[in-house]
């Protein structure tokens, strides 16, 4: 049996050695986003804000209840005429510190510890926390 000379050695080493300079090639059964670009320079997602307080309200005249949720940001509350109600009115005000209103008449100027409320019918509530 002969043994492999030196220069036939160095050729498989230099041709193993040359293989490495190649990048390997990517195989992904995938097909690129059509919206990777679109999602790049897209603007920044700004969350929902988060409820700050959940207030039973007392309120005069007929000393009736209203359930009022005020979100953080001082721009967003949440009106319910019945404790256990899924129905609610969302009332926003253009900045915080102004009157939160609603379509159909609703407006809660105040805050979690008192507030006059205006219902849909017109009807104005004193109301205390």
């Amino acid at each position: 049996m002969k043994n492999p000379s030196p220069i036939a050695l160095s050729a498989v080493a230099l041709l193993s050695l040359a293989a490495c300079n190649n990048k390997p090639e990517v195989v992904d059964s995938r097909a690129p986003d059509p919206m990777a670009s679109q999602l790049a320079n897209a603007a920044p997602v700004e969350t929902p804000p988060s409820i700050e307080s959940s207030v039973s309200f007392r309120c005069q005249p007929g000393n009736t209840l209203l359930f009022v949720d005020f979100f953080s940001g001082g721009k967003m509350a949440s009106l319910r005429e019945k404790k256990d109600s899924m129905k609610s009115t969302l009332l926003k005000a253009p900045e915080a510190g102004k009157p939160f209103t609603a379509e159909g008449g609703y407006v809660i100027d105040g805050n979690a510890k008192a507030a006059k409320i205006t219902l849909a019918d017109g009807s104005t509530h004193s109301c205390k926390a």
